[in-house]
């Protein structure tokens, strides 16, 4: 249910719970009730996402919600803390807060991260469940402005907030959906549904279509499969609109890593997400009715199974792509890459200034950089710089790697230009280079997404499951794009 924003000097007449933001240092405000000797009896120091609802007899509820140091506080934290809120108010419809009412910082930018925390701490994921108990209820959210010249300010960012926290959460449900109940063509049919509805461009090509225009990455990896595969492109046409901006998602919608199957362990349950990268793109290009960049978008949603059958791709297979490169299959499971390749030729004949491309793409770059970070990469340092800025912004941490040119040679092939793996080290620096092949020079960022793309429990403004993680950096890109130069 989506959570609707209304900003006001006063509280309203009705509501059920106010959270109100308290420092770990200097004074408590007076509307918490309490002293800070007294909330530290109830075991409550301010420090940053701790919450603590205080006794009451009657009346709406108070909240008390640390913000840590009061130097600190920044619009990163604020939205920690809005997501510590959320979930201890989550019981009730109608909360009241003045998270976002912080002397120094810009109105707009506190309010969008209170309202994101909100949004993303609401989430759970019970689409399967007979039982759905425990989801929020909270449904009205009234934003206390002391001053009321920062009203409008708050107001769009807590809608611009509220919708890009709602197009994550969309990005939640589809990497989260069993893939009995989620294909590439169900995917398509969602795509063109929302799309449409958001004034998107959508166009679909099923796999005659994926022939006809010669994606031979996508044909080889669904060789396997009894779903047939899909392409979405979606296009996002401004006005007065001077460059365009490409975004690539692998949505391998289950990957049971083909021939080369993966070991049965833990593993094959998170499978599913591994078409995260294109729920992600997809989520982004239904949020930018909303922001309003004035960049054009052009997102590809690269959808199929990896599956093993008579009919699947071999080792040793060679496959030939639209741009005339010829890639010899060594490994199925190192699938992601050989569609993203063709999403990449299209968006480099799309004429597009820069291109992104995100993907649950190596488990090299999980062991290299855990769960908490993503992998970036690119061929264009101030390009790369945009994306890495766009996820500080976001808070989606992102860790810069290298490409090596030294290391291009271990993509060598016998019998065709290159091999789809380089070997046993470097996994997630070699993909990228494999990827670097068909970009045709353009500005050129990689995300590999594979660590972050699940939690294992609530933390923070993440939710247990599939995090969309890459979603709002995408968002935070787009709104503030500048042709990269050289």
């Amino acid at each position: 249910m989506a959570v609707s924003f209304a900003i006001s000097r006063n509280a309203p007449k009705e509501f059920d719970a106010i959270g109100i933001g308290v420092t770990s240092d200097g004074q408590v405000p007076k509307s918490v009730g309490y002293n800070r000797t007294r909330l530290a009896q109830l075991g409550f120091e301010g420090k940053l996402g701790q919450v603590a609802v205080l006794p009451a007899l009657s009346g709406p509820a108070t909240i008390a919600v640390g913000l840590g140091e009061r130097s600190k506080v920044t619009p990163a934290s604020l939205r920690t803390s809005a997501a510590s809120l959320a979930r201890a108010a989550g019981k009730w419809k109608r909360l009241v807060t003045p998270l976002a009412d912080v002397k120094g910082l810009d109105p707009f930018e506190a309010a969008q991260a209170v309202a994101e925390g909100l949004v993303l701490a609401s989430y759970k994921f019970v689409n399967h469940r007979s039982d759905r108990s425990g989801i929020s209820a909270i449904e009205q959210v009234t934003l206390l402005a002391s001053d009321l010249e920062h009203a409008k300010a708050m107001e769009d960012g807590a809608s611009r907030g509220g919708a890009v926290g709602e197009a994550v959460n969309l990005a939640r449900d589809l990497a989260n959906t069993a893939p009995a109940h989620l294909n590439a063509h169900d995917l398509a049919e969602f795509a063109v549904r929302r799309g449409h509805a958001m004034g998107l461009t959508v166009e679909v090509f099923d796999e005659k279509a994926i022939a006809e225009l010669r994606l031979g990455g996508m044909l080889a990896v669904n060789g396997g499969s009894t779903e047939p595969p899909r392409m979405v492109k979606l296009t996002y046409t401004p006005r007065s609109w001077k460059s365009t901006v490409a975004l690539v998602g692998k949505g391998v919608m289950y990957d049971s890593g083909g021939i080369s199957l993966k070991p049965s362990d833990g593993m094959h349950q998170y499978m599913k997400m591994d078409m995260t990268g294109a729920a992600v793109v997809l989520a982004t290009m239904l949020a930018l009715r909303a922001t309003r960049p004035r960049v054009r978008v052009v997102g590809y949603l690269m959808c199929t199974d990896n599956m093993p059958s008579g009919s699947a791709m071999k080792l040793g297979d060679v496959i030939t792509y639209r741009n005339g490169r010829t890639v010899e299959v060594l490994n199925t499971d190192a699938e992601g890459r050989l569609i993203l390749a063709d999403g990449l030729s299209l968006a480099v004949e799309e004429g597009a200034d820069a291109l992104v491309d995100i993907a649950t793409l190596t488990g090299a770059c999980m062991v290299a950089l855990g769960n908490k970070f993503a992998g970036l990469m690119g061929n264009h340092q101030g390009w790369i710089d945009q994306v890495r800025s766009a996820g500080d912004r976001a808070d989606e941490r992102l860790w810069q790697l290298p490409l090596p040119v030294e290391y291009r040679k271990l993509l060598d092939s016998d019998v065709a230009d290159l091999k789809n793996i380089g070997g046993p080290n470097a996994g997630a620096l070699t993909a990228g280079l494999f990827l670097q092949e068909f970009v045709g020079g353009k500005p050129w960022a990689h995300l590999d997404i594979a660590g972050p793309m699940k939690a294992d429990g609530d933390e923070g403004w993440v939710a247990k499951g599939a995090t969309a993680f890459g979603v709002r950096t995408l968002v935070e890109l787009l709104d503030r794009f500048s042709p990269p130069k050289g």
